[in-house]
């Protein structure tokens, strides 16, 4: 894999881990490059101005460690303001802005941003265009194949996007109406891909390292952006590339590798919001990692009880104390 070309930078590769509210924070970021994700994207900014400096929006901007190229994403409905948090963010060390019009949200949809954007053509065009004038930094945009599957019109959106300067697309193969229903469909992809000349990235269900190779070949897409396959599982990025390069599955990790890297994980979350807040975030991350132990809703149960580090630090290596050795399906 050659690696996608943004504006001036080349990734190590063509997967890039997809921006999550609540899930893609600094630790799980630099956790997915390590990994062999080629770019992660941060967690959306909003533009809106009362929130820049607050303590979530700070913690969403911090990526001064990570490799190039750190990728921020704003959302918003309003072009200026939009064009500002784009500044705002190449100030505090971004250097892509991507523009969030695929997020199904009810919240984020109500204010028409999001995915309710490509509702409105005209103004998804200015935003698009105030946002690439507004920053001297490469703009992407991630987006949905239309409002609902009566319109889908993720190609007119796109050809907006290219003519106003936007360097590259995503596309999440549902309407902002399925939210994560149902299959995702990837003609519409491939009929994006066929109308434009900027990289097109794939998204939307890619969950195996053969379906990641098929979705390529069906698309033509350039890349590939994977989501909520990644959450407790980030060796699936290794396992793409592996199997891309080479078409022979690399084998799952073991015990032992799940349990040190979790392990890493949790002690990262505490470092980057404090116990307190660090022992609830890490919850949902490690029910992810043991979603597929036959011991998982219970242990689940056991893991939301724990308010200390020392608790649930306690409770995970007990866990795997108890393993017998073998794989795990993370």
């Amino acid at each position: 894999m050659s690696g996608l070309k943004i504006g001036p930078y080349r990734l190590d590769n063509d997967l890039i881990l997809a921006p999550m509210a609540g899930v893609t924070d600094h630790t799980f970021r630099m956790l997915c490059r390590q990994m062999g994700a080629g770019m992660a994207v941060s967690e959306m900014v909003t533009s809106d101005t009362k929130l820049w400096h607050t303590r979530k929006t700070r913690l969403r901007l911090k990526h001064h460690d990570e490799p190039q190229p750190r990728c921020v994403q704003i959302a918003g409905a309003d072009p200026q303001q939009m064009a500002a948090a784009a500044r705002f963010c190449i100030d505090n060390g971004a250097q892509i802005i991507d523009i969030n019009m695929g997020c199904p949200a009810k919240k984020v949809c109500n204010v028409m941003a999001g995915s309710a954007l490509m509702k409105n053509e005209s103004l998804a065009g200015a935003i698009l265009s105030a946002v690439v004038t507004a920053v001297d930094a490469p703009v992407t945009l991630k987006m949905r194949t239309g409002w609902n599957p009566d319109n889908r019109n993720a190609v007119s959106i796109a050809r907006i996007a290219e003519d106003t300067g936007i360097r590259a697309l995503t596309i999440h193969g549902r309407t902002r109406a399925c939210g994560f229903q149902g299959d995702a469909e990837y003609d519409t992809i491939a009929a994006v891909k066929a109308a434009v000349d900027i990289p097109v990235i794939a998204n939307g269900d890619i969950d195996s390292a053969e379906k990641a190779a098929n979705i390529l070949e069906y698309t033509g897409a350039d890349g590939l952006m994977i989501g909520r396959a990644a959450m407790g599982n980030p060796w699936i990025f290794r396992e793409i590339i592996h199997y891309l390069q080479k078409r022979v599955f690399l084998p799952p990790p073991d015990q032992e590798q799940v349990r040190m890297v979790l392990i890493n994980h949790l002690e990262n979350l505490y470092a980057l919001y404090g116990n307190h807040t660090g022992v609830r975030v890490a919850r949902k991350h490690i029910s992810w990692y043991c979603k597929h132990r036959p011991e998982a809703e219970l242990f689940r149960n056991q893991i939301n009880q724990v308010e200390s580090t020392f608790e649930q630090l306690g409770l995970v290596y007990g866990l795997f104390s108890k393993a017998s050795g073998g794989s795990i399906a993370a």
